[in-house]
Order: structure tokens, then C-alpha cells, then sequence
């Protein structure tokens, strides 16, 4: 599919918003798509799988609006092209134009899809491919050079350091942070018969399984967008599977989960379930326009978890999980974890203190500090 494919579309596409969910669920299996998009029919195509087709519909569709396109646009949003990346892409749209009825114009807002790092090596597992900014590091590539207005990111993708001549002033209100698990064989990880295969390309989520459930095996290298994912757990590569319940969510595809992990089960990554909207540091008028989308309970949240990041150095190889929330009574309450990859040996602390900037911000250094200094030299290696 990709070498068809590539023919038709370009690393740079701009899409038109996907209609809405399509439900392919029959019995004994889970949807994979998500989003519906205008359709071919197979007998112009007598060789191609539907797998296939898919693909070429979505590269006829990019060069059709390409070559249409003729208003300039206002801004121009850059994204990732998985089907979550752009559902949060024209999340951000919808938000700015409700906001600013200049933006609310057909055309004033156009979306970009760049590949990234990320998307284009499926074949590794992530932490062997390491290093931050997987996917983000053409987006802001883009971003610095002038291809883009403004970048919206997954927070959990964002390195702790963001590249020189771009800010991030701005966090959407954030989804539930949870982790989804899903599977065709049992209600929850806890009835998985020993030997069940679980597959997840995250570290920290084979660390923690590992340790409440020794008898499972993880297939580490589960690589690939939600739709993928789903389509191998209906294959029966993997038994079973977890994902963030924020993605389900913002795809309309919550109908897949079997059962939800609650944070003391698993705890979330840094920054799961928020997205962040970036924009050139000398751009005031795109710094304003985005500013005006800011949540800013999300944001300090966020803000505590990546100071504990920071401070662990945290990379692809080091399985960590954080997570900071407003109690009850208006304070932030943190938790943290660091773990071996072999879930072995799992060290976690928490902290509480006021909901604000500079409180959170020790909070998170002090608590990644602890961890640091439990864990001793060797623990990152």
C-alpha cells in the first residue's frame, strides 16, 4: 500500500474533515477504522484488497483537495496523519473557530499532515529507536520553518525541551487519562489465562503489567495507530491489548473497550490524554490566537508531570508513569513511578501541596529526585 500510495500523496497533505465514526463491530471482533471516507468501488480496483483501497482513498482524496485548494489560508494547522492525530487537529479547528469568527470562513483554516520519525519506522520497537521527539521533530521542523502556523501535539509525544524559536502556550482541556484494556477473550487483565499475550508498544504499561501479573507475556513491538492495533488483536496476534481511553474517545470507538483500568491498576503516562498546541516564539498573533484555547487547570498539570520527567531524564528505555490532578478540596495531588522493563521492580511516590505553577513544579522535581535517589546508578542503565 505504500508504494501506491505514495505516488498519489506527497509528506505534506491537506485533508478535508473526516464525515464521523463508522462501526465495523460484529461479533467476535472490533472496529478498526474510526472514521469514514469517501469510498471507491472495489470493481475499479479487481486486485486490491480492501486494506488496500483504504489507502488509496485517503491519497486520492489529499491530492483533490491539494489541487483545489486556492483560498490562503489564515492558519495552517500541522499533525501527525494517524486518524487520532488528525481528530485532534480538527478539534483544535473547531475550537478556534468558535472563537474567532474570522477563522470560521471555509478555507481560513487549513490542516497539514506531516509524517514523522514516528510513523515512517514501524518495524522497531520504539525504544529501540529511541530518542525524544519521535513524533514531533518534523512537525517542528515545519513549524520553525514557515510550512506551518501552529503544530498540535499529543502531549505524552512532547520532549521536556521544546526546540529553540517555538513555545507551547497552550493545553485543551484534558481527556480521561485512563488506560483502555481490550480483548476478545476476557473482562479485564486479571482473567487472562497464564501465557496470554499482550501486546503494547509502551514500556511502561509492560512494566506495570509485568509486575501484578508475572505469568502474562508482552509482545513489546505492538507498533502502529489505534486502527492497526485493533485490526492485529482481531487477528489473534495479541490476546489482548491497552490503549489510552482519551484516544478511543476523541475517535468514537469506546465501543471497543473491554473494561477500564483504574490509575492505581496503571498509572498514566506524562501528559496522557493532553494535547498541545505550539506556535513560533516570534508569532504574537498565532501565540494570541491559541493562548485563547488554554485550560489552564490541564496545563499545570501537565506542567507538574513533565518537571517530574525533567528530572528523571526520562527516555524510551525507562518505563515511567505521572500523573497530577485537583482533589476534592482544590489541591494537586502527584503520583509517580519509575520501573525496571521487566516489571521486577516498580518504585512509586506522591506528593500534595496548592494547585499552582510554582508549587507543582517542585513538587514534580521533588518527587522525581526521590525516585532518582531510590533507584541508585544502575536502575537507568
Amino acid at each position: 500500500m505504500e508504494t501506491l500510495s505514495s505516488s498519489l500523496c506527497t509528506n505534506l497533505a491537506v485533508l478535508p474533515r473526516p464525515s464521523g465514526p463508522v462501526n465495523l463491530r460484529s461479533s467476535g471482533s472490533v472496529s478498526v477504522l474510526g472514521f469514514s471516507l469517501p469510498s471507491l468501488k472495489a470493481s475499479a480496483f479487481p486486485n486490491c484488497s480492501r486494506k488496500l483501497l483504504i489507502g488509496v482513498t485517503k491519497a486520492s482524496v489529499a491530492v483533490e483537495q491539494e489541487t483545489r485548494e486556492t483560498k490562503v489560508a489564515l492558519i495552517r494547522i500541522g499533525t501527525r496523519g494517524s486518524p487520532l492525530a488528525l481528530a485532534q487537529a480538527y478539534e483544535t479547528r473547531e475550537k478556534l473557530m468558535a472563537t474567532h469568527s474570522e477563522l470560521a470562513e471555509e478555507g481560513a483554516i487549513q490542516i497539514v499532515i506531516i509524517k514523522t520519525t514516528g510513523d515512517k519506522i514501524l518495524s522497531q520497537p520504539l525504544a529501540d529507536i529511541g530518542g525524544k521527539g519521535l513524533f514531533t521533530k518534523e512537525i517542528d521542523e515545519a513549524l520553525i520553518n514557515g510550512d506551518i502556523d501552529i503544530a498540535v501535539h499529543s502531549m505524552k509525544d512532547v520532549p521536556t525541551y521544546l526546540p529553540d524559536k517555538t513555545i507551547l502556550p497552550c493545553n485543551l482541556p484534558r481527556e480521561d487519562v485512563r488506560d483502555a484494556f481490550i480483548s476478545l477473550r476476557a473482562a479485564s487483565v486479571a482473567d487472562l489465562p497464564s501465557g496470554s499475550v499482550i501486546g503494547t508498544a509502551s514500556l511502561r504499561r509492560k512494566s506495570q503489567i509485568l509486575h501484578r501479573y508475572p505469568s502474562l507475556s508482552v509482545l513489546e513491538n505492538f507498533r502502529g495507530n489505534v486502527q492497526t492495533r485493533l485490526r492485529k488483536l482481531n487477528e489473534g496476534v495479541v490476546q489482548a491489548t491497552l490503549l489510552a481511553l482519551a484516544g478511543l474517545k476523541r475517535l468514537n470507538m469506546t465501543e471497543n473497550v473491554t473494561s477500564i483500568l483504574s490509575i492505581d491498576e496503571m498509572l498514566p503516562a506524562v501528559a496522557q490524554g493532553a494535547i498541545g498546541i505550539a506556535c513560533r516564539s516570534n508569532d504574537d498573533k498565532m501565540e494570541n490566537y491559541i493562548a485563547s484555547l488554554n485550560h489552564e487547570e490541564t496545563r499545570l498539570a501537565v506542567v507538574c508531570e513533565r518537571a517530574f520527567l525533567l528530572t528523571l531524564d526520562g527516555s524510551c528505555r525507562t518505563p515511567i508513569a505521572g500523573y497530577a490532578c485537583k482533589t476534592k478540596d482544590g489541591n494537586c495531588l502527584f503520583k509517580g513511578l519509575v520501573a525496571s522493563p521487566d516489571g521486577n521492580h516498580v518504585l512509586e511516590t506522591s506528593r500534595i501541596g496548592p494547585y499552582a505553577l510554582e508549587d507543582m513544579i517542585m513538587m514534580g522535581k521533588d518527587a522525581g529526585k526521590e525516585l532518582l535517589s531510590r533507584a541508585g546508578p544502575g536502575f537507568f542503565g
